[in-house]
C-alpha cells in the first residue's frame, strides 16, 4: 500500500541545524517559531477555534533523514549512546516511516495576507520542517499522570552552568535591541549539553559550534561550566 502525504505548512525555526535542537519539546521555552500554512490549507476557517487551545500536537516529517533508511535497534542519547533498544521504543528520527510527533505551546494565531501563521513556543524542530497535520492537545485525554516513561522517565538534567566570555558578552550587548532574549536562549540550550551522548562526561577542550537564528554560537566545555566563546553573525562566520 502506498500512501501519499502532503505538508500543510512549514516551520520557520531559529534552529538552523539539528545539532542544537532540544531533544524533546518544551525543554527550551524562551524560543518561538512560526508555522506558515500553505495553500489550500492557509484559510482562516481551517484554524477557526484553534485559539481556544493552549497546546497543539504537530505531526511532522523528519525531512533531513529521508532516504537514510532505518534499523530495528537504535542507541538513545538518554542511555548514553551505548545501549540499544528497539526503534519503536525510541523517538529516533531513523524510522520505517520518518514521522514525528511534538507537543508545543500555541502562543497566538496571526492572520496575514498569505493566511494564518501560528506562533509556537517550546519547539524541538529544525527550520524548514514540513508539518503534516495539527491536532489540539486535550489535557483530559493526552495527559496521563500515572504513566511511566521507561529509561526516559525524568526530564534531562541541567548538567552544567553556562558562562559567557567577555567578547561574547560584548556581542550580546550589540544584539540586545533586536534579540533581547538571546543570552537566556543560548543559556537554556547549552545547559543540557547538546553534544553527542558519548562526549557528555568529557571536558575535552574541543570547540563546538551551531547556528541559532542568524548567529554562529561557539562554545567549549571547561571543568565547571559551558563557556560561550563567541556569538558571531552567521554570514561573517561563514566567511
Amino acid at each position: 500500500m502506498e500512501i501519499n502525504l502532503q505538508p500543510i505548512g512549514f516551520l520557520c525555526s531559529p534552529y538552523r541545524e539539528k545539532f542544537i535542537v532540544p531533544r524533546q519539546p518544551g525543554l527550551v521555552k524562551s524560543i518561538h517559531a512560526k508555522l506558515n500554512l500553505v495553500a489550500p490549507y492557509n484559510r482562516a476557517e481551517a484554524v477557526r477555534g484553534l485559539e481556544q487551545f493552549s497546546h497543539l500536537w504537530l505531526i511532522f516529517l523528519f525531512h533531513q533523514n529521508l532516504g537514510q533508511g532505518w534499523q530495528p535497534t537504535v542507541r538513545p542519547p538518554r542511555l548514553g549512546g551505548n545501549k540499544r533498544v528497539g526503534v519503536f521504543a525510541s523517538r529516533s528520527p531513523f524510522r520505517p516511516n520518518p514521522i514525528g510527533l511534538s507537543a508545543v505551546e500555541l502562543v497566538a494565531i496571526q492572520q496575514t495576507d498569505t493566511g494564518p501563521v501560528l506562533d509556537l513556543r517550546g519547539i524541538d524542530l529544525v527550520d524548514g520542517t514540513p508539518i503534516l497535520d495539527i491536532k489540539p492537545y486535550l489535557p483530559y485525554g493526552d495527559s496521563i499522570p500515572a504513566a511511566t516513561g521507561g529509561y526516559a522517565d525524568q526530564p534531562p538534567a541541567i548538567v552544567t552552568t553556562v558562562r559567557f566570555s567577555e567578547s561574547a558578552q560584548h556581542q550580546l550587548i550589540e544584539q540586545q535591541k533586536e534579540y533581547p532574549l538571546l543570552q537566556q536562549q543560548i543559556s537554556e540550550l547549552l545547559a543540557t549539553d547538546p553534544r553527542p551522548a558519548y562526549r557528555r562526561t568529557q571536558q575535552d577542550g574541543k570547540e563546538y559550534g551551531a547556528l541559532l537564528f542568524d548567529f554562529n554560537i561557539r562554545w567549549t566545555m571547561t571543568s565547571d561550566c559551558v563557556l560561550v566563546l563567541a556569538v558571531d553573525p552567521a554570514d561573517t562566520a561563514n566567511g
